[in-house]
């Protein structure tokens, strides 16, 4: 065996340890939310980060938050509710905020608590002329200030994505910043050894009507004819710097292996030497553990050489809008954050389908709409997701995602937590069209 074969199988060994050892036979099902919103200036101006420091201190007071996490300047910007263990934290910068709640039996029971801290956080931000917004781009990214949290991983994290402006190998857009600006909603679904891949596969083939329904990131600084620009922005970006680590998975796996295979192609790009975090151009998880040294960046700007250890694969993350996690769940984060009377309607969508796996497999097979066998689930998101469509895509697209609802909202139905009316309002108007 070469020195490459072993590196690759040695990579597939430790993916499998990471990503499948945690998987249950027959996991209890609870939802994971995370949300993520601008904090916007109301007079049209950019996000005052005063404004948004400062709220992180009144929650503390106001309610059963502490700090787990501070910034160089000892500003709170990590809070955990010492309750219920719900976080606030900023999103990569200052002017976004990201709800991250423990995991709930219900939709409503995550709602009911959504609510409770938009009671607490709107009127303190209106007083200062800010509030957050359902956008999934911040309006004032412009003018806003872009920098990163004074954290080292989010300092990273943007110094990693400036270096596409040094790499001339593709081509890359123009906003390495863009984690600062764009927002997303995401839930987490448990899953089990036996119906992971099942469940990846098909909600892969789901991402035509969630490019229909949930677009909400047009970009205003380019001319890209697209409704969700969030797409190109991680594709086109260094986390994109092979495809196989970022967005809809271009084909159904057939089996665990060749999901492995698939996995391993994804990338690595920082490590933790002692304390220190250092990054480097991504490299395939299989090609990895098979190079001597490898030069990698300081936050200060230095190089150092460092060896590949294969405790550093703890650090791995693919970016797939249907990634497998190490908490044996299936993380669905391709949906734009959604206007903030309808937050939830993705979520629901989501469980519904997840818990009607079968119907929804039966469905895929033999629907009107799509030849899978034929047709590229990620050529599809980025057709169905483009500003003007032909009267013949609409009326497919309308029908496809249809259909996809009323399977999801039999799969609420079914769960009897009454959660299908989620979905109502989004089918009557669908009903119409």
């Amino acid at each position: 065996m070469t020195v490459k074969e072993k590196s690759q199988t040695l990579a597939q060994q430790l993916l499998a340890k990471r990503y499948l050892a945690s998987l249950k036979e027959n996991p209890e099902q609870y939802i994971g939310v995370e949300l993520e919103f601008p904090i916007v200036n109301t007079l049209g101006n950019k996000t005052d980060v005063l404004v948004a420091k400062a709220l992180f201190k009144y929650l503390q007071e106001v309610e059963e938050f502490i700090a787990i996490k501070l910034d160089e300047d000892g500003n709170p910007v990590q809070l955990q509710h010492e309750i219920n263990k719900d976080q606030i934290v900023f999103e990569l910068s200052y002017n976004t905020i990201e709800f991250a709640f423990e995991k709930a039996k219900t939709i409503q029971e995550v709602e009911r608590r959504f609510n409770h801290y938009l009671s607490i956080i709107q009127p303190f931000l209106r007083e200062k002329q800010h509030q957050i917004e359902g956008r999934g781009l911040h309006p004032y990214w412009r003018i806003n200030n872009n920098q990163p949290v004074k954290i080292d991983r989010y300092k990273m994290l943007i110094q990693f994505l400036q270096l596409a402006e040094k790499n001339t190998n593709r081509q890359f857009h123009n906003y390495p910043d863009y984690g600062t600006f764009i927002c997303g909603n995401q839930v987490q679904l448990d899953v089990s050894r036996d119906n992971y891949l099942k469940v990846i596969n098909a909600m892969n083939k789901v991402e035509p009507a969630k490019a229909y329904l949930f677009a909400n990131s047009i970009f205003d600084g380019e001319n890209w004819d697209t409704t969700i620009s969030r797409d190109i922005f991680w594709e086109d970006s260094m986390h994109g710097y092979y495809q196989e680590n970022v967005g809809v998975n271009p084909k159904a796996f057939i089996n665990e292996q060749d999901f492995l295979d698939y996995l391993a192609k994804t990338a690595l790009f920082y490590v933790y030497r002692e304390e220190e975090i250092l990054y480097f151009d991504p490299i395939r998880v299989e090609d990895y553990l098979a190079k001597e040294k490898i030069a990698a960046y300081r936050l200060d700007g230095t190089k150092q050489d460092i060896k590949p250890q294969e405790e550093d694969l703890k650090n791995h993350r693919s970016y797939h809008f249907q990634d497998l996690t190490t908490r044996g769940t299936i993380e669905y984060r391709s949906v734009c954050t959604q206007p903030l009377n309808k937050t939830f309607v993705p979520i629901a969508f989501h469980v519904g389908l997840h818990h009607n796996i079968e119907e929804l497999e039966e469905y895929l097979a033999q629907n009107n709409y799509f030849d899978f066998s034929k047709e590229n689930p990620k050529e599809l998101r980025r057709q169905y997701s483009k500003k003007h469509l032909t009267e013949s895509e609409l009326e497919k697209i309308k029908q496809y995602s249809l259909d996809l609802l009323t399977i999801s909202k039999r799969g609420l139905i079914d769960r009897g937590k009454r959660e299908e009316i989620y979905l109502e309002e989004i089918m009557n108007e669908l009903g119409k069209c």
